[in-house]
């Protein structure tokens, strides 16, 4: 037998021919088909966009949780506080005042001192101030407002501060002390307050001619005069500080004036007021509203009632206020009061008064009423029949240091 013949039998008794490992594995590396690539990279790239979409998602997520925290406070159960916001401070009484005006030149008026419970009030720079007030306190007579607790102490005159004095503040505000007196001490001051009475002023030394010679003040003298009052250390008090005085509710000291003018004749204007401007000192011009309603020339005079139309005589002869009705004086006084825009106090003319002028006038809602007769104000002074210190022509200041000190 043949080697090949040998070699075929051989086969035959083996039987078929067995798969090997290796075919398998190079089975599975045969190449793909189309259908089955195209699956496998829709697959991939769909696998990508998810993979991106989610590190859009996760960085927004991070951004928004940082721009939260940044934002809001940390929550009550947070590891770490926050800092904690300042606390603004309240303001204060005065502060609130001149948080209401844009008026650059208001002056948040605070007042102190024992016993003293008087809000803060606004005043205006440039301006006299007005309206201050005037503490009651029981068993206790007000002693005025000083700049400084150690002159309120002292009751230091030059220091004491009133209607008589332009507002000047620093930073829109100033603080004003108050002092007191005890009723005996305002008793023993025995104070004794002179109505200086002034009529018309010229510029002769020799004075005027005419029966009026007499009203007639020489300019000089009255320089003098005034000169006098700047600088011997007089009080000026206002009208409001007056009454108080009267009831006993208010110390002034023995050493203290009130400068009056009647008429507002025109030698006020050009003659006086120049003086009185140039000393500052507070003075009160008595008009006659139906004859003249000028404005103040100057912010140390005050504009107060002659009546509106009563400067004439009546049909006895005297003044109209002794001849007409209560509703007649009534009316002229509350004319004269809507010309000068205050009330408070009047001048009789010619000083003719009686009861029915004083209870009209109270009618009319006036306080105080200057007469011509010669005398002072003193505590307990009827305050419709006020007397004066009338200044006639020829008075130089040795005269009028005798009559007011």
């Amino acid at each position: 037998m043949c080697e090949g013949q040998a070699s075929d039998i051989a086969s035959k008794r083996l039987g078929p021919t067995r798969v090997t490992d290796s075919t398998r594995s190079g089975a599975r590396r045969r190449r793909p088909s189309a259908r089955v690539r195209r699956r496998r990279r829709l697959t991939a790239f769909i696998s990508a966009l998810v993979l991106v979409a989610a590190l859009v998602v996760t960085i927004s997520v991070i951004a928004l949780n940082r721009g939260g925290a940044d934002a809001a406070p940390a929550p009550a159960d947070a590891t770490s506080d926050p800092t904690p916001e300042p606390t603004q401070t309240p303001l204060t009484a005065a502060q609130q005042l001149l948080d209401s005006t844009d008026d650059p030149n208001a002056c948040a008026v605070s007042f102190a001192g024992d016993g003293v419970a008087d809000a803060p009030m606004l005043q205006t720079q440039g301006a006299l101030y007005s309206g201050l007030p005037i503490p009651s306190r029981d068993g206790m007579v007000f002693a005025g407002w000083y700049a400084d607790p150690a002159e309120a102490a002292a009751f230091s005159i030059p220091s004491r501060v009133n209607g008589s004095e332009l507002v000047a503040c620093t930073d829109q505000q100033i603080t004003l002390y108050g002092s007191w007196k005890t009723p005996d001490e305002n008793v023993a001051e025995n104070a004794r307050i002179p109505i200086m009475m002034y009529h018309q002023f010229t510029t002769r030394p020799e004075g005027e001619d005419g029966w009026l010679r007499g009203n007639y003040a020489y300019i000089g003298d009255f320089d003098a005069h005034m000169n006098h009052v700047a600088t011997g250390g007089f009080y000026l008090p206002t009208w409001d500080e007056l009454s108080a005085f009267i009831d006993g509710r208010l110390w002034l000291p023995n050493h203290s004036v009130v400068i009056t003018d009647d008429d507002a004749d025109q030698t006020w204007f050009d003659l006086a007021v120049p003086v009185i401007d140039k000393y500052k000192l507070l003075s009160t011009s008595f008009m006659i509203t139906a004859y003249r309603q000028d404005p103040a020339p100057s912010p140390y005079v005050l504009r107060r009632s002659h009546t509106h139309d009563m400067h004439q005589a009546g049909a006895n002869g005297q003044g109209r206020i002794v001849n007409w009705s209560i509703p007649e004086i009534v009316a002229d006084m509350q004319a004269s009061a809507d010309v000068l825009g205050v009330k408070e106090v009047m001048a009789y003319p010619f000083g003719h008064y009686n009861e029915t002028a004083k209870e009209a006038l109270r009618e009319a809602g006036f306080e105080m009423a200057r007469t011509i007769e010669p005398g002072y104000v003193t505590i307990g002074t009827d305050k419709l029949a006020l007397p004066v210190v009338r200044v006639n022509y020829g008075m130089n200041v040795n005269d009028i240091i005798n009559l007011i000190g």
